[in-house]
């Protein structure tokens, strides 16, 4: 059986837990807080911005604004559905023919063969645009509504909108290394599985009266083409913890209106 490099745990996010997992990357748990680390990464003009809205009066807006319902929990839930189904669908690629477990494996399929990760990358890339833009209009639509309520519910509101600009830049560099990070776990796999069928291959061919294997190593009797299911199956984990990181100021909109 393939698996992944095994890391010491981390608390945090599960998005940062799978990409240690799943990675070569040495992870260090931060001993910085998490305001230390804002602190860095707002621009001077940001923090400015940030300081006025906190230290003085929200504005006032004016009446009339659509109020938050149901409607919108719903919306909330259609969207998170949607890009779930979308990041499901778009992973699940149609399975090459596999030699079953026990079979000589003469040949490598050519689906398998021809397998290339810039494939991947693309999907990933494009999941990640439409996550951002859905997102992000949704986030925009509560933010209204939470600015429609005034006084302190306001003040979050611009909070927000000026966390939000100051963050995406930053946001858009941290996930956008994901697909990098995914790219050395995809050639991981390939390998194991080359070395494994390769080492079956040797057996199935060896001559007769030869000794045998003791034992048939799990790798060797996992069917070929294996390592590409395992594949979409952690890229498909990554792409939804990613979906939770991004929802996260989403669920903190919904909760200031329904404690509103």
């Amino acid at each position: 059986m393939l698996q992944a490099p095994q890391r010491t745990g981390l608390s945090g996010p599960t998005l940062i837990r799978l990409l240690t997992r799943l990675t070569d990357a040495d992870v260090q748990e931060s001993r910085q807080s998490l305001s230390d680390h804002l602190s860095q990464w707002l621009g001077w003009t940001d923090a400015i911005a940030l300081s006025a809205a906190l230290n003085t009066s929200p504005p006032v807006i004016a009446p009339g604004a659509r109020m938050f319902s149901s409607a919108e929990e719903r919306e909330c839930a259609r969207v998170r559905t949607t890009l779930a189904d979308a990041i499901a669908s778009d992973t699940a690629a149609t399975a090459a023919k596999r030699l079953t477990p026990g079979q000589a494996p003469v040949k490598k399929p050519a689906a398998l063969a021809d397998a290339d990760y810039s494939n991947f990358r693309q999907r990933y890339l494009s999941l990640q645009h439409t996550m951002e833009t859905s997102i992000g209009n949704l986030r925009s639509r509560l933010r209204g509504m939470v600015a429609a309520r005034n006084g302190e519910m306001t003040r979050l509101a611009v909070v927000d909108a000026i966390m939000d600009r100051a963050l995406l830049p930053k946001e858009r560099a941290l996930l956008g290394a994901i697909p990098k990070l995914l790219q050395g776990h995809f050639d991981r796999l390939r390998l194991a599985e080359e070395a494994a069928l390769a080492k079956a291959q040797a057996g199935a061919e060896a001559p007769a009266g030869s000794e045998a294997p003791v034992e048939e190593t799990p790798a060797a009797a996992a069917p070929a083409g294996a390592w590409l299911d395992t594949f979409r199956k952690d890229m498909r984990s990554i792409l939804l913890a990613e979906l939770d990181v991004r929802l996260q100021p989403v669920e903190g909109l919904l909760a200031a209106l329904r404690a509103s």
